[in-house]
């Protein structure tokens, strides 16, 4: 990327729940103040992730970021649990998750539990989403590319649909976590399950879209203070690591790449070096909150997000200009934060 050039952008957006209002806030922030000199060709999620990163997309592929920013809060406002009959239910999922944390309460699939809650996440995609015509806006030429990862049940294979495949049972199948929700038929596709045992999120598939950043929103810490030692907190760890594995891996395959290329092994000119830049919800929260709807908590992880894009914006600014041109000579941009 040479001084004057425009910068070739994707977002991409990891699962987790409740957790991902925080994305939400990132997103919000970020449509609401993106630099005069980037383009986002691309979004990427997985789970809750996937849908913060559609409802943006929706935007985007619109050219309307005043509908992402406001789609992005109405989402989650209507995911809060206000209802006086919501409020007990989720309350009585967070004790139930709680025994589970100390292992007081035998495993019961989703297959033998009412399915009132997966018919009301359906209800609520079909609300926030004209599926046909984003079907159809994704076609047009130029349009911005939207990634979605699940995984299929009976193959194994990592599935990635894209806006011109975007229904919701595309969204119901990234997000199917396996102990609350059954396996999501995409019709023509397969059985899926949550793309948290896939892509987390999908990004090697980025590298098409010859990309200059890519500015991922990170739900599971990569670190932890000490070493967990209740039953709890070895779950919450184990969970966080898992979440992770995928990611760190596509990371390290960019990596990868950005090596090769500073060492002249790749020379293809398809390929270019690609700064990766990390917003991080760098709180301990546990497990059992990625299932939490309380509004005050959703409010709070997006208030959370849209100061970590600050943040963000402010840092990648200062980074800008301490490597820009100078009468010294020019400064080459590190590849990955």
């Amino acid at each position: 990327m040479s001084d004057g050039e425009r910068t070739r952008v994707a977002i991409a957006c990891q699962g987790g729940g409740s957790h991902t209002a925080f994305t939400a806030g990132v997103l919000q922030g970020m449509i609401g103040n993106l630099p005069g000199d980037v383009d986002v060709v691309a979004l990427t999620g997985t789970s809750g992730g996937a849908i913060c990163a559609a409802l943006a997309w929706d935007g985007f592929v619109r050219g309307d970021p005043k509908r992402a920013i406001e789609k992005l809060k109405s989402f989650w406002d209507a995911m809060g649990a206000s209802e006086p009959w919501d409020q007990v239910a989720n309350q009585a999922l967070m004790s139930v998750m709680g025994l589970r944390d100390m292992m007081v309460l035998p495993e019961v699939s989703p297959y033998h539990l009412p399915t009132w809650g997966e018919e009301y996440f359906r209800a609520t995609l079909n609300a926030f989403f004209e599926f046909e015509e984003l079907r159809r806006l994704a076609k047009r030429p130029g349009a911005p590319m939207l990634h979605i990862g699940a995984v299929e049940v009976l193959s194994g294979h990592f599935e990635l649909f894209t806006g011109e495949d975007l229904s919701v049972e595309c969204l119901l199948a990234s997000a199917a976590i396996p102990e609350l929700f059954r396996a999501v038929a995409v019709p023509g596709r397969g059985v899926y399950w949550d793309g948290l045992f896939s892509q987390n999120p999908p990004i090697h598939d980025l590298l098409e879209h010859h990309l200059d950043e890519i500015w991922l929103i990170q739900i599971n810490s990569s670190t932890t203070a000490r070493v967990p030692s209740e039953t709890h907190e070895i779950i919450d760890r184990r969970n966080a690591l898992s979440g992770n594995l995928s990611m760190e891996q596509e990371l390290l395959f960019i990596e990868t790449l950005n090596r090769a290329i500073r060492n002249g092994r790749l020379t293809d000119p398809a390929f270019n070096q690609i700064r990766v830049s990390r917003i991080s919800l760098d709180r301990e929260l546990g497990y059992r909150s990625k299932l939490d709807r309380r509004p005050a908590f959703l409010d709070d992880m997006r208030e959370y997000g849209k100061t970590k894009c600050r943040w963000f914006y402010k840092e990648r600014e200062a980074k800008l200009q301490m490597l820009r041109p100078s009468h010294n000579g020019p400064s080459v941009m590190p590849p990955v934060a």
